[in-house]
C-alpha cells in the first residue's frame, strides 16, 4: 500500500503529524486567544449567530479536521475497502481520546469521537462520490466513442 502510493503515503503521514500535534500537544490553560474562541466572540456580536457557542464551533472544527483523513485512508486502502478506511479513522480517534486522558492539559471527550468519526465518514463519502462520478463520466465517454456515427 505505501510502496504503491509513496506521495500519497507521505501526504497522509504529514497530515497525521498535524493531527497529532493539534490533538496531543499540551494546551495552554487559557484558550481565549485561540482562533475558535475569537470566532465565537465575533459571531456573538450578531443576533443571527448568537446561538452558536464555542462548543458548537469546536464540534464543527473537529468534523472538518477529520474529513481529509477519511479521504486519505480511502485513497490508500482503495474504494472497495472503504469500510476499512472508516474503521481505521474511528480507531485513530478513539486512540487519540484515550491518550488525551493521560495529558494533564487535555480533556478526553466522547463527543470528539463522534465528531471526528463523522468527519472521517464525510471524507469517505466525498471520496467515493467523486470516484463514482469519474467512473460514470469515463463510461459515458467510452460509450460515445464506440457508437457509430449517424448521418
Amino acid at each position: 500500500m505505501f510502496r504503491r502510493h509513496p506521495y500519497l503515503s507521505a501526504a497522509t503521514f504529514a497530515y497525521l503529524a498535524v493531527v497529532a500535534w493539534l490533538t496531543l500537544s499540551p494546551q495552554a490553560p487559557d484558550q481565549r486567544d485561540g482562533p475558535l474562541w475569537q470566532l465565537a466572540l465575533f459571531l456573538d456580536r450578531f443576533s443571527a449567530t448568537q446561538w452558536l457557542t464555542f462548543n458548537d464551533l469546536e464540534f464543527v472544527a473537529n468534523i472538518a479536521l477529520f474529513v481529509p483523513l477519511g479521504l486519505f485512508f480511502v485513497l490508500l486502502v482503495g474504494k472497495r475497502q472503504w469500510w476499512l478506511a472508516l474503521a481505521l479513522a474511528i480507531g485513530l480517534t478513539a486512540g487519540i481520546e484515550w491518550v488525551q486522558q493521560f495529558i494533564p492539559s487535555r480533556v478526553s471527550d466522547p463527543r470528539d469521537i463522534l465528531s471526528n468519526s463523522l468527519g472521517a465518514a464525510i471524507g469517505v463519502v466525498i471520496t467515493l462520490s467523486v470516484a463514482a462520478a469519474r467512473q460514470h463520466a469515463h463510461t459515458v465517454i467510452r460509450r460515445r466513442r464506440n457508437q457509430p456515427t449517424r448521418r
